[in-house]
């Protein structure tokens, strides 16, 4: 039996839409970190880097098993919104959530849970992805051109 996945995400735009960056941490259920990333994404809003990072996470996580996972966030309008509970309003993000929906199909199931960047694994994500905005800022390190991908 393959044991539960926890995904810890989150995305950042500097402006808004702006330079923008991901980060994720996938951690088995002893708190090990099995995967973890952080890159600039290029121009995007706060809500595209949001679900882009939620995306990337969702298949690396899929690499190392395909039973239980939990994707965390501190964006109430991206987990609302993969609940359910929340309709998607903007074209822009229709296509991302279609995306991690999709990406989402390699579990068997999937939550969705909100916390409060205080949270510690979520600080960690969001410390990855403001690394990865100043060091793209500062020049030592490649962002790719504007567009969602």
């Amino acid at each position: 039996m393959l044991k539960p996945l926890w995904l810890y995400t989150d995305g950042a735009s500097r402006r808004n839409p702006g330079l923008a960056a991901i980060g994720y941490l996938v951690m088995d259920d002893l708190g090990g970190v099995v995967a973890q990333h952080a890159e600039c994404i290029g121009r995007a809003t706060n809500n595209e880097a949001e679900y882009r990072a939620l995306i990337s996470g969702i298949e690396a996580a899929a690499h190392h098993g395909s039973g239980h996972l939990t994707c965390v966030s501190d964006s109430e309008l991206l987990i609302r919104q993969l609940q359910g509970n929340y309709r998607v309003k903007k074209r822009h993000l229709k296509l991302l959530h279609r995306r991690a929906i999709e990406a989402a199909e390699a579990f068997d199931q999937v939550f969705y849970e909100h916390r409060p960047r205080s949270d510690p694994q979520i600080a960690k994500a969001d410390a990855m992805v403001n690394e990865a905005l100043d060091l793209a800022k500062s020049g030592d390190a490649d962002c790719p051109s504007p567009g969602v991908h």
